[in-house]
């Protein structure tokens, strides 16, 4: 099989087979939902996101994203003081211990030990033949107030006290913008780039990197990188791309952000650095020979 044949395979989305698995499992635990009766009287919305929902994963990073969003409370945060004058504070039974905690009873009462609760953030349903894993995110309402309007997204309390803000709608929204721009190349070039890391990780030649940074690295290589005829062309080009761009340390403007384009790429509190983005390209240009 040639390079150019291999990656061209590399762009495919999850098998068939695969994308039942995932369709079941976001399936069951919309019915694991409906079904709990004290949920009858909490608005909530449940929803896909992440790679799944963005139709950016692969096979190795099958599982499912579901969140579960409260939208009785809403919490929110502003930008500068008095950018949002608060109305009446939510007064309702629905606190993040409590939506949690029933999460937890309605999962365990659809999959019987097959939830996983030890991690902070999400509760963890676990694969069998028929499903993929997927983690089961529950989370509120959340607005950012700045002067100029606000922005939606959704806020997680986590077990360890910390607290997480998303903007799931954003990046779905952001993708399918740049997949349209480029001709639908962009959502390939990101499973493309996210299986070159897995099969390194798997090698042992490169180690593992989040799924959620490889997309950000495609989504910020500029669209004409993804306009050339071939996908040997167009890896190249990201790969310079990544390379080049991060180079040296942060800078003060144009810098890169989030694939929702809510929070900047690198900075203190991320789980990776500039140079893990310099590494991979690196070690992803090798990995193929590039010359």
């Amino acid at each position: 099989m040639s390079l150019e044949d291999k990656l061209s395979r590399w762009t495919a989305p999850s098998s068939e087979t695969e994308k039942d698995k995932q369709d079941r499992t976001e399936r069951m635990i919309r019915e694991a939902i409906d079904s709990h009766e004290p949920f009858k009287n909490c608005s909530l919305k449940v929803y896909a996101k992440g790679s799944y929902a963005n139709n950016t994963n692969v096979r190795s990073d099958s599982d499912v994203d579901i969140a579960v969003e409260c939208t009785e409370a809403l919490y929110w945060e502003e930008s500068e003081k008095d950018a949002y004058t608060p109305g009446k504070p939510y007064e309702g039974i629905w606190t993040p211990a409590k939506l949690r905690s029933e999460l937890i009873s309605a999962m365990e009462a659809k999959f019987s030990n097959q939830v996983d609760t030890t991690g902070s953030t999400a509760i963890q349903i676990n694969s069998s033949s028929a499903r993929v894993d997927a983690d089961v995110v529950p989370c509120f309402s959340f607005r950012y107030y700045m002067k100029s309007g606000s922005r939606d997204g959704t806020k997680i309390f986590k077990t360890d006290g910390g607290s997480i803000v998303n903007y799931p709608a954003q990046q779905l929204d952001n993708g399918i913008a740049k997949n349209n721009r480029t001709n639908y190349a962009y959502k390939k070039g990101t499973r493309l780039l996210k299986r070159i890391e897995n099969a390194m990780a798997e090698d042992k030649t490169f180690r593992e990197l989040p799924s959620f940074f490889i997309e950000c690295l495609a989504f910020n290589c500029p669209d004409t990188a993804f306009a050339h005829s071939t996908w040997t062309a167009c890896l190249r080009a990201m790969l310079i791309h990544i390379w080049n761009q991060l180079q040296g340390n942060e800078p003060d403007s144009g810098r890169w952000l989030e694939a929702n384009e809510c929070f900047y790429l690198f900075h203190s509190d991320q789980k990776w650095s500039r140079e893990d983005g310099r590494e991979f390209a690196k070690a992803a240009w090798n990995y193929l020979e590039f010359k």
